[in-house]
């Protein structure tokens, strides 16, 4: 396991020499997207090959050009507004990735996205989409929403806020050594996973003895 300091945008070979259990620190620019967004996404972007809407199309070439060796993170933040009209976040935590599941690999593919962040893992789709499209999935600890917001340095921009909400908007946000841990990879390999197996094979040992 070795310990990786990254800066945005991430090239292919900096994601093919991650493996599951390194820690990563990411530096630069990224955006947070939730169930509303992945299905914006989706419904507007990926189905349509590209060409969206023509009320869309503006934000398409936002999030082309934002997304393109990024991360997206699924979190729903807690936010504040200064006097200034400026916004901070306030609390960063990861929320459960995979509600994403049917999504995700679709939209890293479309947008040249090397990473995605949250909790609790993904599932056979989205580890096939690492290998296939070379991102990862990082894990951020929960319950640390605090300590994450401390390295998000700056709010740069918000999308969709008022037709989603403030949880489920495009957030755009710099961020100085956000702390991860890869759990998914390009190799095949998923913690996720083989917790799972080994849960199952235990589960089965139980219930054989009774």
């Amino acid at each position: 396991m070795a310990t990786y300091h990254l800066d945005i945008p991430i090239s292919d070979e900096q994601i093919k020499q991650l493996h599951v259990g390194d820690q990563v620190f990411l530096t630069g620019v990224m955006v947070t997207g939730r169930d509303a967004a992945h299905s914006y996404i989706i419904d507007n972007f990926v189905k349509t090959e590209g060409r969206p809407p023509e009320p869309e199309a503006a934000l398409y070439k936002e999030l082309k050009k934002l997304l393109q060796g990024s991360a997206i993170y699924h979190c729903g933040p807690v936010v504040h507004q200064d006097e200034a009209g400026k916004w901070h976040f306030v609390a960063a935590g990861p929320t459960t990735s995979i509600r994403e599941e049917p999504y995700q690999a679709d939209v890293m593919a479309h947008f040249g996205i090397k990473a995605v962040i949250g909790k609790g893992g993904m599932g056979a789709k989205t580890l096939q989409g690492c290998a296939d499209h070379n991102f990862v999935y990082l894990h951020a600890v929960g319950g640390a929403a605090t300590l994450i917001a401390d390295s998000v340095k700056e709010v740069l921009d918000v999308h969709k806020k008022d037709d989603f909400g403030v949880p489920e908007a495009f957030w755009v946000i710099r961020v100085k050594e956000f702390p991860a841990v890869v759990t998914m990879d390009v190799h095949g390999k998923s913690i996720h996973a083989d917790v799972e197996a080994a849960s199952g094979k235990r589960l089965a040992a139980l219930m054989e003895r009774d």
